[in-house]
């Protein structure tokens, strides 16, 4: 009998970001019994080795080194905050395993040891400031958590704010796992500062507090939007229609996206884990690089992490989102980039659409507004 794949997965069920990572681990596992129930890896079956390392990047680290060091798993899927992937990435390289990461994040960094699978500030950030600029003006207020992502993720927000003449009101950070009473301030600033765009970096369980503040202080999202990377659909079941509704996100997979390959992903994902199962982009990532590492694989002939990675430049995938690939030169995947905003049921509508995957630039040291365009490319008919 042929040993089994061994994929170990990183993903919090418990702590501050749980919930949307709970998508992933959900995701990443419907991948493998989608590809077990079709004979597997050449003839072999995937094992996932499914760890909860607590929304705590200590524990990330802990876990990580337990399963690399031995040999329980030379691949690793996951890592939600950018805390927890740099936790991780020095154990991985030294291990000389392969980190695949199904989460946007803020750019400028690279690893041969990691696949980057979520957007890149030039495949997110750039889009959103554009159509917000455009729909709703160029005065921003800044609320995120403290930590790495949120600060990075607000500086490029503020040189594209900038770039248009524009202005950033304030910056204020939450902790990490808030209280309701740590918003106060930020909802008395927006109130006396009065911006056009609130840009949210707030993260796990701090979103829907966030919002539900928002509406209680009876800010018109029609008109002050919260915008946000961060805010997908985990994040928004948390939350009162009311309160999620006029409000806007970036990012390459809604839930709601049109065609049979997205609308065959969001069914069985909801077949197995609930019908009201909230499956955001974070998911979508998470089951595509199952899959694109299991093409890999099967290219190699073996896991071995260079392999699998020299073999990732040869796989495409046809994801929910659309068609996707690894780009070689920089380790991250051309994605397609999309804005929604919530309606008045807490569902995303599509505003604008790329309609095109975009090349990922994730360390370019400055970023215009128009840049982004020049890496489309469409796919022929």
């Amino acid at each position: 009998m042929n040993p089994s794949w061994r994929f170990g997965l990183l993903c919090s069920q418990t702590g501050v970001t749980a919930k949307v990572e709970t998508t992933q681990l959900n995701a990443s596992l419907l991948a493998i019994e989608q590809i077990n129930g079709a004979g597997g890896i050449a003839g072999r079956s995937i094992e996932p080795i499914i760890c909860d390392p607590a929304s705590n990047p200590k524990q990330f680290a802990a876990l990580a080194e337990r399963l690399l060091s031995n040999g329980r798993a030379r691949l690793l899927f996951g890592c939600y905050m950018s805390s927890t992937r740099k936790a991780v990435l020095p154990l991985v390289e030294a291990y000389r395993g392969l980190l695949f990461y199904p989460t946007l994040y803020e750019g400028f960094e690279y690893s041969k040891h990691c696949i980057y699978t979520g957007a890149a500030p030039n495949q997110n950030s750039m889009q959103l400031a554009k159509y917000l600029f455009g729909a709703y003006g160029k005065r921003f207020f800044f609320v995120g958590s403290n930590y790495v992502y949120p600060y990075e993720s607000n500086r490029i927000m503020a040189e594209l704010v900038r770039q248009v003449g524009g202005a950033v009101l304030d910056e204020i950070y939450v902790p990490l796992a808030p209280q309701p009473v740590d918003f106060s301030k930020a909802i008395r600033e927006i109130a006396r500062t009065k911006p056009d765009v609130v840009f949210s970096t707030v993260v796990g369980e701090g979103t829907a507090m966030f919002y539900d503040a928002f509406h209680r202080a009876g800010f018109d999202a029609a008109r002050l939007p919260i915008a946000s990377l961060t805010t997908g659909e985990a994040e928004v079941a948390d939350m009162a229609a009311q309160a999620a509704c006029g409000h806007v996100t970036a990012a390459p997979f809604f839930d709601i996206l049109p065609g049979p390959a997205a609308a065959g992903f969001v069914s069985a994902y909801r077949a197995r884990f609930g019908a009201n199962a909230p499956v955001p982009a974070a998911a979508e990532a998470a089951y595509f690089q199952v899959m694109l590492a299991a093409g890999a694989i099967g290219r190699a002939g073996a896991d071995d992490p260079g392999l699998v990675q020299a073999a990732l430049a040869e796989c495409e995938y046809d994801a929910p989102q659309g068609r996707v690939r690894i780009d070689p030169d920089n380790n991250h995947t051309f994605l397609w980039p999309r804005v929604a905003r919530l309606n008045a049921e807490g569902r995303f509508e599509v505003v604008w659409n790329a309609e095109a995957r975009v090349k990922p630039d994730p360390y370019r040291v400055t970023q215009t507004l128009d840049e982004w365009s020049g890496g489309v490319h469409r796919l022929p008919a």
